[in-house]
């Protein structure tokens, strides 16, 4: 069985305060758990002074021990506190019983103990109790002698005595210290071992980057960390306060509208999410959706769903044939020795009663169908005549019932009393021993110890059993059934001891071997199986709809053909024949056809769902991908048959366009979206403090900095900023650096080339000149520098970055004019350039130290200053780098970062030692 660490801390911590609960014992321990935390063992040895030796000796100070203690006081602490006084005492008084007497008192009270223990052997329980009153006795009446041996030995005794309270206080004294440390653990030394380890760190510890998982960052779309947000709350109301309708889900890509469309598919008790194709079809887009609505109603009744092999018919039968075949025979394997078995046993009873009650029985028999045959011969010779029209009413009555249901009725009536009538039958088969004088008797002679013997391992077998098989349900977790692999010898074991007992022991023997056991046993399983067969129920008829959606989905999966021949031929001579051949074969049905049955279809499911109080949402993602926005409010237009049924939410994903052009009805401009739409969601991008909870839900120890450096980066864009938040543990890892600043430059300048790089591919398609060219040689020159960086030549780089990022919005650049570029082209390098200089602001921020402060005092400028500015400078870039420049050139303002270029070459040393040159420049 595997433990993990998160499991066996606590219990190994618990075993530690038992072991040793001594208060400067329990702190130690309690210290040594809270810097194993990962958010803080992550952190020591990054910086000088912050290590694992300084945090224990800060901590080690009585200024911390109190404030930790003082963090744990209440009930927890008053019973450690009094339970370590009282064990003192006791210790303390066995030491002085021990210290006056001048005998070892190991062996007398090893000789009392075990005297104790034959005479509870010799003479049973009760003589334990004997044996303690007499000990007592012994020890009050040595009082009066204070010296001599018998002196020495009531003192050993007494030594003895307070070991045996010593003891049991000790281990209330250890039950106590684990209930404390864990309370001293979580609110005294784990907050103050932060808050030390924060200090010792200096300035923005939380600069420090500390490694952890990134399992929720490497699956995007992983189960369990979906958060949620503004635009989910919002759409959730609106699924709540309408009926049905049309709702559009609308923002710029990644922001995470697939994700917002899988929950509310997942809340749904009914979803469907389909994905719209990239070249779509119209019918073939209704079939698509049509055939996954049908496969997921039929899996939520629990049917199963057709898989419409394409097998031979032979191969089928061979392959259930075998399957049934496998089960007979473990069927047999097991059923006949037992039925041998039973047989067996009940052969002699069985045989008994055959001869004492067949004979009566046959004679009851013969009277009553002598009686019948009388009275149908009365009948038939006209004796009773109105005997007979009795008869012919009653035959009557039966025809005319034919139609009824109460036959039915009546059958599962009885069927449904069975259970009673099974348990009747065994509580009378086997309370019949209580009427049988000749068992009383044997059961009131059976020894005591016998009977507790046969009864603990009962209970025991009981208990152990039990928990097999409730460790053995499909709901328990893996432990469980690894668990219930260990329980099964020991239950076995108690079981066939029991038996052991019951056989070898002669009276519990002579209970057994009654003649009336058998007839007992047999009236006891007879109703157990009566009891059995009552909580079986035929299987259900197929729902109405279940058996629709299972003709669809043949109807729109397979193409049946079905081809009859006859033929006939006269007798010779006269030679006269003929033939008729018949082929029928479906026809695939059209788009009305389809839109009539696919609305019938899933209004019906809606319905049967609305009144049991869920709600049915059929999600249609990726519309957005089709292209412009023409193509999708084409694909809208073609799909619009099928919205608006009743008592079903429908929910598109569509790109920004097509929301515009929702908000802007009731104006001079009216489309497919005014008819197709009900409703409209923009999904923005993140803010900072979504971007906070959906990067601490994914990654433990990522730090609000750097959280930041992502959520800039990205734009508040969901996609970007798992990626971005993900590049910066592969940044680490690559460059083994734990300071925000390092880890930020490498960061920045690697996603600046890469973004340069593709600039200048798209500048390469263009036409140029060789006075033009200039322009693709400064981007290659840039590209170069960038590839190649490094902290020898960080001055250089970012002088270059800024002469970039300034002269290129300037014109001076490139030195050709303006009117020798096409204007798609000077539209890519202004927004390159721009690109730049946001890369350059980021640079200039996280590459520096002293992030917290500067942080502050931005903060104090304004609205400009504000943390979230620099995301939304990243998300003005996907609009105008004209506008991104100016709200750019306002959070430089706000961060007292300069507005031109600046004179590089004059900055002091970096910080780190050249990976390539091996020397601090």
């Amino acid at each position: 069985m595997q433990l993990t660490w998160k499991w066996l801390e606590p219990a190994r911590l618990k075993a530690a305060h038992f072991a040793a609960p001594e208060r400067e014992s329990i702190y130690a321990a309690c210290l040594d758990a809270s810097l194993l935390e990962p958010h803080v063992a992550g952190r020591l040895g990054k910086r000088p002074g912050a290590s694992h030796e300084a945090v224990i000796r800060e901590m080690s100070t009585s200024r911390w021990q109190t404030a930790a203690t003082e963090r744990a006081t209440g009930p927890q602490q008053r019973a450690y506190d009094k339970a370590l006084a009282s064990t003192a005492r006791i210790e303390g008084y066995r030491r002085a019983a021990i210290d006056v007497a001048e005998t070892n008192w190991r062996p007398t009270c090893v000789l009392f103990g075990l005297t104790s223990i034959v005479l509870v052997v010799a003479l049973g329980w009760l003589a334990a109790l004997g044996a303690v009153l007499v000990a007592m006795a012994a020890m009050l009446s040595l009082i009066r002698w204070p010296g001599g041996t018998l002196f020495h030995r009531r003192l050993n005794l007494l030594a003895g005595f307070y070991g045996v309270i010593w003891l049991v206080r000790r281990c209330r004294l250890g039950v106590r210290a684990a209930r404390w440390g864990a309370i001293l653990e979580t609110k005294g030394t784990r907050p103050l071992v932060e808050h030390v380890v924060l200090q010792l760190l200096g300035d923005d510890p939380d600069s420090v980057y500390v490694p952890s998982h990134t399992d929720g960052l490497r699956a995007p779309r992983a189960p369990g960390y979906v958060v949620s947000n503004s635009a989910m709350k919002q759409l959730k109301r609106k699924l709540d306060h309408i009926e049905d309708g049309t709702i559009a889900v609308c923002g710029p890509r990644g922001t995470g509208k697939s994700t917002l469309l899988e929950a509310c598919v997942e809340d749904a008790r009914f979803g469907v999410l389909v994905q719209a194709p990239a070249a779509y079809a119209p019918l073939d887009f209704l079939v698509s959706l049509f055939v996954r609505v049908c496969v997921q109603y039929i899996d939520d009744q629990g049917y199963t769903v057709p898989e419409l092999t394409r097998l031979s018919p032979m191969l089928r039968l061979a392959r259930t044939a075998r399957r049934r075949a496998r089960q007979l025979g473990r069927w047999i394997v097991f059923a006949l020795p037992a039925l041998a078995l039973f047989c067996l046993g009940l052969s002699a009873p069985v045989r008994a009663l055959y001869a004492d009650y067949a004979s009566t029985i046959a004679d009851l028999l013969r009277q009553q169908g002598s009686t019948l045959h009388k009275q149908a011969l009365s009948v038939w010779n006209g004796h009773a005549i109105g005997l007979g029209v009795v008869i012919c009413l009653v035959a009557l009555v039966w025809w005319h019932s034919r139609h009824d249901v109460w036959p039915v009725r009546l059958l599962g009536r009885l069927w449904k009393h069975s259970t009673f009538i099974g348990m009747t039958i065994a509580v009378v088969s086997v309370g019949s021993v209580l009427t049988d004088e000749r068992m009383r008797h044997q059961a009131a002679e059976l020894p005591k110890g016998t009977v507790l013997t046969c009864l603990w391992l009962f209970l025991l077998w009981l208990v152990l059993h039990g928990a097999r098989e409730a460790l053995e349900e499909p709901g328990a977790p893996l432990s469980g059934h690894d668990m219930s692999l260990v329980l099964r010898p020991p239950a076995t074991a108690a079981g066939v001891y029991l038996l052991y007992v019951l056989v070898t022991t002669p009276q519990t023997n002579q209970l057994l071997s009654d003649p009336d056991n058998p007839i007992r046993l047999c009236g006891a399983i007879a109703g157990a199986l009566i009891v059995r067969a009552g909580y079986w129920h035929p299987k259900p008829a197929e729902p109405a709809l279940v058996a629709r959606c299972r003709n669809y989905l043949y109807r729109l999966q397979t193409i049946q053909t079905t081809a009859s021949t006859w033929s006939g031929t006269a007798p010779q001579p006269l030679a006269i024949g003929g033939s008729h051949a018949t082929t029928v074969s479906t026809v695939p049905p059209t788009m009305p056809e389809l839109v009539t049955e696919f609305r019938e279809l899933l209004g019906d499911i809606a319905k049967q769902k609305t009144l049991f109080g869920d709600r049915a949402v059929i999600a249609i993602d990726e519309v957005d991908r089709l292209g412009s926005d023409t193509e999708a409010l084409d694909f809208l237009r073609e799909i619009k048959a099928i919205l608006g049924v009743r008592h079903v939410h429908y929910l598109i994903s569509v790109a920004e366009d097509v929301g515009a052009t929702f908000v802007r009805r009731g104006l001079p401009h009216r489309d497919v979206t005014d008819s197709s739409l009900d409703d409209i969601i923009h999904v923005p991008p993140s803010t900072l403090a979504e971007s906070n909870k959906i990067l601490s839900a994914r990654s433990e120890t990522l730090t609000e900095p750097y959280a930041l450096l992502a959520h800039s980066l990205s734009g508040g864009v969901l996609r970007d900023l798992l990626r971005y938040a993900l590049q910066i543990k592969e940044t680490q890892d690559k460059t083994q650096a734990h300071e925000l600043p390092d880890i930020a430059y490498d960061l920045i300048l690697e996603e600046l080339s890469e973004t340069l790089a593709g600039f200048r591919t798209l500048l390469s398609k263009h036409q140029w000149t060789p006075s033009t060219s200039d322009t693709l040689t400064a981007f290659r020159f840039l590209c170069n520098q960038l590839r190649d960086a490094c902290p020898c030549t960080e001055p250089e780089l970012r002088q270059a970055l800024e002469t970039f990022a300034t002269e290129s919005a300037e014109g001076h650049a490139d030195p050709a004019p303006d009117r020798e570029l096409v204007d798609e082209a000077r539209q890519l390098v202004d927004e390159a350039s721009a690109y730049v200089y946001f890369s350059l602001t980021l640079l200039e921020i996280f590459g520096e130290k002293g992030l917290e402060y500067r942080t502050s005092r931005a903060s104090a400028f304004g609205a400009d200053g504000a943390p979230e500015r620099l995301a939304e400078a990243r998300q003005e870039l996907a609009i105008s780098p004209y506008s991104a420049r100016t709200l750019i050139n306002s959070i430089r303002m706000a961060w007292e970062l300069p507005l031109g270029p600046a004179n590089r070459l004059d900055l002091p040393a970096s910080r780190a030692v050249c990976p390539r040159h091996r020397v601090r420049p």
